[in-house]
């Protein structure tokens, strides 16, 4: 009896071992470049974001950029959407606790100014809030906000940059964690 002799791959085989690495490379490149389209959109998103200016309720424009240097809460939200209205004693608490370690909050309503000027009247907030309209959706979709959803909130730290973001209601818990991120 003889020994069996070894296989050698088939020319099939290692043609689909080639075309198997090959679409390996092509998607670990697609991904690398996805990947990098989206921190430089978001980047983008940033810096587009730190150019705007938002009306406040007494009509006074406010600009973005005046919060750059220090951390910042910024939240989207309405009077309509019943979350926002429940977290923003949260955020309040926060900032109070907070602006002397230098955090800042901006609550940006994606609403019209008469319900949100009545909403202030009703529960006043220690920290600006200014008027989005509709078209803070969009902003918010550019920082990641990919549903449209609200509530909404960024966390930028002092450079300017997006430190984290959470899409629904805030808890006490996450703003205490958040205290640490870039004070």
């Amino acid at each position: 009896m003889s020994a069996p002799r070894p296989s050698r791959p088939s020319r099939r085989g290692w043609l689909a071992a080639a075309t198997g690495l090959g679409l390996a490379g092509v998607g670990a490149g697609l991904a690398w470049r996805t990947s990098k389209r989206q921190s430089q959109s978001l980047s983008e998103a940033e810096h587009n974001f730190w150019q705007q200016q938002f009306a406040q309720t007494d009509g006074v424009m406010l600009a973005a950029s005046a919060f750059k240097g220090k951390p910042l809460l910024l939240n989207f939200w309405a009077t309509w959407c019943p979350p926002c209205i429940e977290e923003l004693p949260l955020i309040d608490t926060f900032f109070k606790q907070n602006k002397a370690k230098g955090w800042q909050v901006l609550a940006l309503a994606v609403d019209q100014a008469a319900p949100v000027t009545r909403f202030l009247t009703q529960s006043p907030l220690s920290f600006p809030v200014a008027l989005a309209g509709f078209a803070g959706i969009e902003v918010s979709k550019s920082l990641g906000n990919l549903s449209g959803a609200l509530p909404f909130t960024v966390v930028f730290g002092a450079a300017g940059n997006v430190l984290t973001r959470k899409m629904g209601k805030l808890t006490a818990d996450e703003l205490q964690g958040w205290e640490r991120l870039s004070v």
